[in-house]
């Protein structure tokens, strides 16, 4: 792989350069802004201030990928996202179903390869594209809200695995629409993107500002 081949995925870039998508950098503030604001609410649950230090570094890696949009560049955008969900899935199991923390850091490697055996399930759906290997994620999601229910984080997970799946809705629609819209819809997806991540940590928090010590 040639790290330093330029990449042209997205609707709002149409020629080689920093700015070649202003919407589809400048948004990656939102995940930078809801970092923080996470980061401040979350005095008191470590755990949290970490999955809000990996929003931080998604917003910072998504903006370099849609500024120099090259290979390396792709690295630095996904390799945060996925350093976001194994660390979640391992807080999960940790914190919510009480697993020790071997087993939980096995629940979250068994993202990989669960992952690889539903994408090409989800390719099959028109129009998708490349976002069908985000769509794993909200499968995920909507599986532990389904397991946990009815507890009252069950509740919240539902409402972000529904966010994910708007979103990522957004992102699939970035090409398809580029005739009529030509700044593309990748942007929304930043920012739907921003709240849902936002909200995953929130939820995590309250869990555990309300939760019993584990007795671990």
């Amino acid at each position: 792989m040639d790290l330093t081949q330029q990449v042209d995925g997205y609707c709002e870039r149409l020629s080689p350069g920093l700015w070649a998508e202003p919407l589809n950098a400048v948004t990656n503030l939102a995940f930078i802004l809801v970092g923080l604001w996470m980061w401040w609410r979350s005095a008191g649950v470590p755990a949290a201030r970490g999955l809000s230090v990996i929003l931080l570094l998604i917003g910072l890696g998504s903006g370099v990928f849609h500024t120099y949009a090259t290979q390396w560049a792709g690295l630095a955008d996904v390799l945060p996202i996925l350093g976001f969900i194994l660390f979640y899935i391992y807080l999960m199991h940790r914190d919510v179903w009480r697993h020790g923390k071997m087993k939980s850091s096995a629940f979250a490697v068994g993202f990989i390869p669960f992952a690889a055996a539903t994408t090409p399930v989800f390719t099959l759906i028109p129009g998708i594209g490349s976002s069908a290997g985000y769509m794993p994620v909200p499968l995920l999601i909507a599986l532990h809200a389904w397991l946990l229910r009815p507890a009252p984080i069950a509740r919240g997970l539902a409402v972000g695995a529904g966010l994910l799946v708007m979103s990522i809705c957004f992102r699939a629609l970035d090409l398809p629409l580029c005739r009529v819209l030509p700044i593309g819809t990748h942007f929304i997806w930043h920012l739907l993107n921003a709240v849902m991540l936002g909200w995953m940590i929130a939820i995590y928090r309250r869990h555990m500002l309300a939760a019993p010590p584990a007795g671990r």
